[in-house]
């Protein structure tokens, strides 16, 4: 049987996919923030969610996708509440107290985190690993000493909180909690982690401002066709048809468009500090990724 990876007739959807992931993922950084007056943060990301979760669950099941099992759903409830309400719901209360450019700085360093979790199942990471590790590490130091970090301690802690989930929660969905296949999978992760992310809102006793603002309908609408529909589906076949290198470029990229977009659009300000510690973890980032395409393919 031929490897997709080396299908060209496949492979001419490499690069749309890879320019997809870079510019939409990139980009939700902004529609977050711009959501932010009309939709409240667990409130944003829980209508989000449960939203796209819910077209693609349809869409799949109309096209006669095996439903997940008993223990795939309960894997997506735990991986779920780790990667999007955890990881998600935490972002965009971050957002709240931080520019979006600089969150997307700090999200970078996930890659790094996702190895250090990894110590706990076995996995040990290589040298050129544990280089980008540290070197992330400095980064983040150097980052958190800015002016925005400084004077946001909560958004700071919500952020740490943030990349601990998410990264938990890839490592644990590739190991211990594996989810239903493919699609299917990120559907029903989408459907139960906007579930908790809105016993979160209620709890918190976030309300939608209505009627919404023009601006914050059009950004909450991009996140759930663009960032949740368009760029995961994306994602997907990359992992599919590309090396898992280059499917996990994304990390290096969307920090530096998330920073232009908040730059330009949003008037954010970046301290020369910041725009150094920027470069320190995106060089971490880069050891990492290209450790992992060093790394023998099974």
């Amino acid at each position: 049987m031929q490897n997709p990876r080396h299908n060209p007739a496949k492979n001419r959807l490499v690069l749309p996919a890879l320019l997809a992931c870079y510019v939409i993922w990139g980009s939700t950084y902004l529609a977050i923030h711009m959501a932010l007056p009309s939709f409240p943060p667990f409130f944003q990301m829980a209508t989000r969610f449960l939203a796209a979760g819910g077209l693609l669950m349809a869409w799949l099941c109309l096209r006669g996708h095996a439903r997940p099992t008993r223990t795939e759903w309960r894997n997506a409830v735990l991986v779920g509440i780790l990667m999007l309400g955890g990881g998600m719901g935490l972002t965009a209360q971050a957002s709240v107290h931080i520019g979006s450019g600089l969150i997307a700085t700090f999200i970078a360093i996930v890659p790094m985190m996702t190895s250090g979790w990894g110590l706990l199942f076995g996995q040990r990471p290589s040298r050129l690993e544990l280089a980008g590790m540290l070197t992330g590490l400095v980064g983040v130091c150097v980052l958190v000493q800015g002016a925005s970090f400084s004077a946001a301690p909560v958004g700071l802690l919500c952020i740490i909180g943030a990349t601990l989930t998410w990264s938990l929660g890839s490592v644990l969905s590739t190991t211990r909690l594996p989810l239903a296949k493919g699609p299917m999978g990120f559907a029903s992760q989408m459907l139960c982690g906007g579930a908790a992310l809105l016993l979160v809102s209620l709890a918190l006793g976030e309300h939608m401002v209505w009627p919404p603002t023009l601006e914050a309908s059009a950004a909450w609408l991009y996140l759930v066709l663009a960032g949740s529909l368009v760029a995961f589906s994306a994602y997907m076949y990359l992992l599919a048809h590309a090396s898992s290198a280059v499917a996990t470029s994304y990390a290096f990229v969307n920090p530096l468009i998330a920073l232009f977009l908040g730059v330009v659009l949003a008037g954010e300000v970046v301290m020369a500090k910041e725009w150094l510690a920027c470069g320190i973890i995106l060089l971490g980032v880069v050891f990492i990724l290209v450790a992992g395409q060093k790394s023998p393919k099974h």
